[in-house]
């Protein structure tokens, strides 16, 4: 690789390659929607509950291809993930959005977690930019004050993590089995922000803009810390519980949070997070590996370093490093984002099977996991491929 002529011929072929593999294996032919999961051998498990946050990034996925390629595929799944999120995940009684269905749609579990309602908003703003269709932008609207009124926290700062369907706090916070059982986390705050700055895009409220300036600031003086590394979870006072590194999150965090201060369109904000992404993508430099890629997390407690490689982690270094190349013109950031590519060609593509592994192991080996599920969605790998070409399109 040695050319962004060249690296934007590869991610467009690339991405087209992954929204075959979901338009052809995503949808279930059997009960509407999307299938809850599909193996690594693309076999789907039709007995699998249907998640929330894999449904959202599916209709922000299709509604963004469209949007950027028009293929009218695309706005057909597009309209399929509409229909389905708002007919059997929104809760029209209570608002807000069920975490988990069951197959049929039926409700499995209707605790409110605020990550996922944070992904709905996301995915219905980008289905407006592309229909104008008014029931996507009022649930869009809903979600954002219910989260507004029942998740704020507007004594300390932030956001709490997960409701009872009639939005009493309930005891366990957690978004899966791995993580700490904390009231505000770093992941759910860098979620709120991308989505609230989708919405602003296509509704220009005051408060709305001022809740993403306070969800700056709380990433600055909160979830930020003097290594440039990001916290991951707090308790209620913002107090850090755990100092583990996630360099993944640190690396989608620098280019998002910058974006969501361009889309303010407040020049001092931008500048300052303009800085801030080049130090963030500075400080996750620490995670790259002898071969390019970038492993998982570090937890400086037990000095011990999780070398697996997740996909979600390559497609969104491959975005911060070049949005860091785009502001400093610093060849070697560029570098980062070719090595990534190349080690994601090698090691992530599933040539047979289509999409991208999940992820590979320190040993070398893949990761036995599914291809589609309630974590393993087109969201990241897209997004990475549309940020790449978009960026490269605009410094031509």
């Amino acid at each position: 690789m040695n050319s962004l002529t060249q690296l934007h011929l590869e991610i467009a072929e690339e991405v087209h390659r992954i929204l075959k593999w979901w338009r052809f294996h995503a949808p279930d032919t059997v009960h509407g929607g999307f299938v809850g999961e599909i193996d690594q051998f693309n076999v789907p498990n039709h007995l699998a509950d249907k998640g929330s946050v894999l449904n959202a990034r599916i209709l922000w996925t299709f509604s963004a291809v469209y949007r950027k390629f028009g293929h009218p595929e695309d706005l057909a799944l597009a309209n399929r993930a509409f229909e389905y999120l708002l007919t059997y995940f929104y809760d029209a009684t209570y608002s807000g959005i069920y975490w988990k269905l069951k197959p049929n749609g039926d409700v499995s579990n209707d605790r409110k977690q605020i990550y996922a309602i944070a992904f709905a908003i996301y995915g219905l703003s980008e289905y407006y930019k592309i229909t104008g269709d008014q029931k996507a932008l009022d649930a869009a609207i809903t979600l954002y004050q219910s989260i507004e009124h029942y998740s704020r926290d507007f004594d300390l700062g932030g956001y709490h993590e997960a409701y009872s369907r009639e939005w009493k706090l309930i005891d366990d916070l957690r978004l899966s089995e791995k993580d700490r059982n904390d009231p505000k986390t770093m992941n759910t705050h860098l979620h709120i922000i991308e989505a609230y700055a989708n919405l602003y895009q296509i509704w220009k409220e005051p408060h709305l803009k001022q809740a993403i300036q306070d969800l700056l600031e709380t990433f600055e003086k909160r979830i930020l810390q003097p290594s440039n590394h990001l916290a991951l979870f707090f308790d209620t006072a913002w107090n850090c519980t755990s100092y583990a590194i996630s360099y993944g999150h640190d690396i989608e965090a620098a280019w998002l949070l910058h974006e969501c201060a361009h889309i303010l369109q407040d020049g001092d904000l931008e500048k300052k997070w303009q800085a801030k992404a080049i130090l963030i993508a500075d400080a996750a430099v620490e995670g790259i590996q002898s071969d390019g890629s970038l492993i998982h997390e570090y937890n400086p407690e037990l000095d011990h370093q999780d070398k697996h490689r997740e996909w979600w982690v390559s497609a969104e270094g491959m975005v911060g490093f070049l949005n860091a190349y785009q502001w400093t013109k610093d060849s070697t950031y560029l570098e980062k984002v070719y090595r990534l590519w190349d080690y994601i060609k090698h090691h992530l593509l599933d040539h047979e099977h289509g999409e991208w592994y999940w992820g590979i192991l320190e040993d070398q080996s893949r990761m036995n996991m599914y291809t589609m599920g309630l974590w393993k969605c087109p969201y990241h790998n897209v997004r990475a491929c549309l940020e790449v070409m978009d960026r490269i399109e605009k410094m031509s």
